[in-house]
């Protein structure tokens, strides 16, 4: 698609506001990636393996998803259901596809999009219908004003997933949601992920203040100082895309290799730190990872990290353009 062909200079001209922004002195707290000085390219193993009925169960999944979508015109409180099922969908066709080669699979990833694009639509309305694109229907979704599904961490897949679809045009309109929307779900979240969403719009949108928020992220992700989420998951979960998204900004292209190598290793360690969590197909794609990677990529940054958690055909927009996203 022709929006598409100058993917890369529009990321090159977002890297160059964001790097002037972040002329600031490293927090102590801010934790820095142990950097080679020669990178070669280093693969990380995902862990499980298909299974028989793993076909099943994606093909399963797929219809179950689709009912959900269907009734989003009658009962948008439905949205709860089908955002949690369009990524878990995602991951189960990655169970038998993991390089993302195969066109269902990138239909799925496109489906969670639309999912989670017209939850906040919705949100952001008050009253009538909001028409969107979901499942290769137009459907009319009636406003729900602000709910508890409207919170940071979906905003933020919705970003990722945006960023993975290489479309541009919703990240944008993603970009319009308020933090005060987000705050009126009332869910319960650590600061920093207010930050972190505050800090992405900025970048998009070319805002003042990147640098500042960016850093009020990295600070409020420390131990010492979130309260809501759990030490293990923001070490090797959440924090993990803050870190690379400022090697990124900052054009470090080895600091940036080395922290993905990190960063995938430690997604494959928490989902693999228990039998319940290692049986899950929920830990197949490392979603943040992979959209920061993206962009990185994009901006014409050697990878030097290979792995399933980041499909490879989704990281080099195979699928781009195949159908409307």
């Amino acid at each position: 698609m022709e929006e598409f062909e100058h993917l890369p200079i529009e990321i090159g001209r977002m890297i160059a506001h964001a790097e002037a922004a972040l002329h600031v002195t490293p927090h102590p707290v801010q934790r820095q990636p142990r950097v080679m000085e020669h990178l070669v390219t280093r693969h990380v193993a995902r862990h499980g393996s298909a299974g028989p009925d793993d076909e099943t169960y994606a093909r399963n999944l797929s219809a179950g998803l689709l009912r959900t979508i269907e009734t989003l015109e009658r009962s948008p409180g439905m949205f709860d259901s089908g955002l949690g099922k369009s990524l878990l969908n995602v991951r189960a066709h990655l169970a038998t596809d993991p390089d993302a080669s195969e066109l269902r699979t990138w239909e799925a990833v496109v489906t969670a999009l639309q999912v989670h694009s017209a939850l906040f639509a919705a949100s952001d309305r008050t009253e009538g219908h909001v028409l969107c694109h979901i499942a290769e229907e137009m459907r009319s979704i009636p406003a729900t004003r602000p709910t508890r599904s409207a919170n940071p961490g979906h905003w933020i897949n919705a970003f990722w997933l945006a960023i993975v679809c290489r479309d541009q045009a919703r990240m944008t309109q993603l970009c319009t949601v308020s933090l005060e929307l987000l705050r009126v779900s009332r869910a319960r979240y650590d600061e920093f992920m207010f930050d972190w969403v505050d800090t992405l719009q900025s970048y998009w949108d070319e805002r003042p203040g990147l640098g500042g928020k960016l850093i009020a992220t990295i600070e409020g992700s420390h131990p010492d100082v979130a309260r809501v989420a759990e030490k293990e998951l923001i070490d090797k979960i959440l924090y993990q895309p803050v870190n690379l998204f400022h090697l990124f900004v900052r054009k470090d292209h080895a600091g940036f290799n080395q922290a993905l190598f990190e960063a995938v290793e430690l997604h494959k360690s928490y989902w693999t730190a228990t039998a319940e969590r290692g049986a899950s197909v929920e830990g197949y794609l490392a979603l943040g990872p992979l959209a920061i990677t993206c962009l990185a990529f994009d901006a014409g940054f050697p990878i030097e990290v290979e792995s399933d958690y980041l499909p490879a055909h989704l990281l080099n927009r195979s699928w781009v353009g195949e159908f409307t996203t």
